[in-house]
């Protein structure tokens, strides 16, 4: 596969429940260059429309820090998505 230089690749792991609705545990996933994880949110969302309800409350996580919508994506980054977390 080609991948071109403008592009990075970004492996997304999806965790609890968030697997059965995107139908995979994990993804390698090209996004262009300077691309934040909204914008890989909104990418995904397209890609796995029953995740699509669910951005404005999914937890994100790159490497092993929770991270906010505008971090901006590096190559090879680790993505890792949550439901939200619910106590009792």
């Amino acid at each position: 596969m080609f991948i071109a230089s403008d592009f990075m690749v970004i492996k997304i792991s999806f965790y609890s429940y968030f697997k059965d609705l995107a139908g995979c545990g994990e993804i390698m996933q090209q996004v262009a260059e300077g691309s934040t994880l909204g914008e890989l949110e909104k990418q995904l969302s397209v890609q796995f429309p029953k995740l699509g309800g669910l951005h404005k409350c999914t937890l994100a996580a790159v490497g092993v820090d929770y991270q906010e919508r505008g971090y901006i994506l590096k190559d090879g980054d680790e993505v890792s998505l949550f439901p939200p977390v619910q106590g009792g």
